[in-house]
């Protein structure tokens, strides 16, 4: 579904350029969930940005279905690192934001924003205000409003970070309920080493800018994942391994 070839940003004048990524090349297969994981300041969130196509590469390209990604597209939907709702619009107004701006028929969607508001847990919460609401619940309209127009990929730009970790914890499991029933592709932003192997299918490991992919792993873990698998010799095996990558590369002082 994804293509990325060669990507390169750069940032600032010609004569003191500042790279923030350098050779970026990946795949993202139909229905995968693929986590990058990398130091902070690495180019993660630059290289979402690219594939949501809010900013333009300076080398490279990137490929959804076939075609270059060089602008917004109503078939990428986003969830950044806060949820940025509106307090004067309900939940339900806020989920059915990308629905009115798009001009996509609200009546036409409502029953499909109610639908996914109970898939997140928030069934009856459809007239608060995100004032009423825990840092969580907030974060799973943001998830609703990018799923509402049914878009082909999701991106998610360390969606989680600022939760405490009992709530982050809860939030991976519902995205791993959520992905599974629906089966979105998915290309996950995070920080978090353990966060990045319970989640995902494959891991995109970077490098400290310039970023570069310094390694992929499969997680060969069984589906559905509960908080139980992070105890398992498995999943510290994987987690050793992105650590001392990240060791080699200086990605951990």
């Amino acid at each position: 579904m994804i293509a990325v070839r060669q990507l390169t940003k750069r940032f600032g004048t010609a004569a003191a350029p500042v790279v923030a990524l350098s050779n970026i090349d990946f795949r993202v297969n139909e229905g995968e969930l693929v986590v990058v994981v990398g130091p902070s300041g690495c180019g993660k969130s630059t290289l979402l940005r690219i594939l949501a196509g809010l900013m333009p590469q300076s080398q490279g390209d990137a490929f959804l279905h076939g075609t270059p990604i060089t602008g917004p597209r109503r078939d990428i939907g986003v969830v950044f690192q806060s949820p940025v709702l509106f307090p004067w619009r309900s939940v339900l107004g806020n989920a059915l934001l990308p629905v009115d701006v798009q001009r996509l028929g609200r009546e036409k969607l409502r029953a499909r924003a109610m639908d996914l508001l109970k898939l997140v847990g928030l069934e009856g919460f459809e007239h608060r205000f995100p004032w009423e609401l825990s840092g969580g619940m907030q974060q799973r309209v943001a998830l609703v409003r990018a799923l509402i127009h049914d878009p082909a990929l999701l991106l998610m730009d360390e969606p989680f970070g600022a939760l405490d970790a009992m709530t982050r914890e809860q939030m991976n499991q519902e995205l791993q309920r959520i992905w599974m029933e629906r089966r979105k592709t998915v290309l996950f932003i995070t920080h978090s080493i353990g966060e990045a192997v319970y989640l995902a299918d494959r891991v995109l490991v970077m490098t400290p800018r310039p970023g570069r992919i310094a390694d992929e792993l499969k997680i060969d873990l069984p589906r559905p994942r509960g908080l139980e698998v992070m105890n398992t010799p498995e999943f510290g095996a994987y987690v050793r391994r992105i650590r001392t990558g990240l060791n080699a590369s200086g990605g951990i002082e």
